[in-house]
This record gives C-alpha cells, structure tokens and sequence, in this order.
C-alpha cells in the first residue's frame, strides 16, 4: 500500500534511499513505460513495444525485460545487467504530485516531489541521502528531480505521439511464439507494435509531420529495438540452463 507524502527537509532529513537492484525492491517487473524523449538510450538494451491499459484503453510505450509477470531478465544476483535503465524505474521511490499556492491574487500550481513512505528502498541507515547537513538538496536528490521532470515531459509528449500512430493506422497487435531451449513453448501476448508495411506506404504530409515532430526517428528506434527480442530469449534459456543445472 503506497503511503505519499510531500518530501521535505524537516520530517525526512535522515532519509535514504537504496539504489541497489533486486525484486525485494519492486525490481522484478516484465515491463516499464517509457516515451521518445528516451527511446534513444532504451532501445540500445531493450524490445520498445505498446501496451494497452485495461481501465482506461490507452496506449504507451514500455521497454520489456521478460516475458510473463514478475520476470526480470536483467536482474542478477546482485545488480541490474545493462547500463542504461529507464527513467521510470530508476525514479523510485519518488513521483511528482501538484500542489496549489495563490500569488498576486491567483490560484496557481506548481510541480512538487513526493515520496512514498512504504516503499522498501528508503532507509535511515543505508543508502544515498537525499539533504544535505543544513537541509539543501544532495546531487543524488538533483539527480531524481531533473530524472522526474523529465518523464513528465515525456507524458505529456506520449500522448500526442500515440494519437498520431492511431491516427496513422500504425500500431498492430501481435502474438510472439517462444520455444525455449528446455523444449517448452511460450507466447507473449497483449502488445501492440508498429505496422511496418503502413509505414512503408506513408508519404507526402504524413511522413513530413512525422519527421519534424522526431517521432518518425522514434519509430524507426522502435523497430529496430526489437531486434532485442533474441537477447531476452539468450536470457531466458541461460535462466533456464542454469535452474536445471
């Protein structure tokens, strides 16, 4: 149960955050949304594909790591095995809340960080701190900030990016069989990628708009990440070899 509370100098000077990786601390995720803001670093690691939120029938960007719930293949013993992980998960435990001031007379707001009490990162005997002595920011915390701000920026530029592969026709659901090196057979559903035939038939305006948004590099990023998907079946055998082992 997730327990946020605005981050303060006062009630949380003490408090540290563990940036080490494992599932105890909420690592063990098959997939993490990301935006185009980002695809550039993701794809270098990770299969980009869309996924489709049940509740609400939005579409967004994730990079996969696994291929069935709770499975992380880049999770080791003791770290994370790429260089680059995405913003999305890296900003645990912290997310951005809006908060409301009145200036000159006017309702305004303004992005604040919150921090969620229950998460098993935070500690107040290991880890990075997030204040200083006499209660000013740690490069640590700068660093969280600067990551939160910019997968806000990268929300807001999702939206518009998916409207324009709906509107396009260029996201297609697909089905990937798996056959694993112990001889069992998996399919991973519930994904959506790009339709590379449509995009090949776009043109003139489409291809025009596209381009100087940069979502056209962000879809061809998107494709070529999913050369990934061989990598993640390596891991997923190595896994399996050396359980049966």
């Amino acid at each position: 149960m997730a327990r946020h509370v605005l981050l303060n100098n006062v009630d949380h000077k003490n408090l540290k955050v563990i940036t080490e990786r494992s599932a105890k601390y909420g690592d063990d995720v098959m997939y993490a949304m990301t935006f185009p803001l980002e695809f550039r670093s993701v794809q270098a690691h990770y299969p980009i594909f869309f996924h489709k939120d049940a509740e609400n029938g939005k579409f967004y960007p994730v990079a996969l790591f696994g291929f069935k719930a709770q499975e992380n293949l880049f999770l080791t013993e003791s770290d994370w095995d790429a260089s680059y992980i995405p913003l999305t998960i890296v900003r645990q435990p912290f997310l951005i809340g809006i908060q409301q001031f009145e200036e000159d007379g006017m309702i305004k707001k303004q992005r604040v960080l919150h921090v969620d009490l229950d998460n098993p990162r935070l500690s107040e005997t290991e880890g990075e701190a997030l204040f200083l002595e006499y209660g000013g920011n740690t490069p640590y915390l700068e660093y969280v900030a600067s990551a939160l701000e910019t997968i806000h920026l990268g929300h807001e530029g999702n939206q518009a990016f998916i409207e324009k592969l709906l509107e396009l026709k260029l996201l297609e659901s697909f089905t990937l069989d798996i056959e694993l090196a112990n001889g069992s057979r998996n399919q991973l559903l519930g994904f959506y990628t790009i339709n590379e035939d449509r995009l090949a038939e776009l043109e003139g305006d489409a291809l025009t708009e596209l381009n100087d948004q940069g979502w056209l590099q962000a879809i061809y990023m998107t494709v070529a990440s999913q050369s990934h998907i061989r990598a993640l079946i390596d891991k997923k055998n190595k896994q399996l070899l050396s359980s049966e082992g």
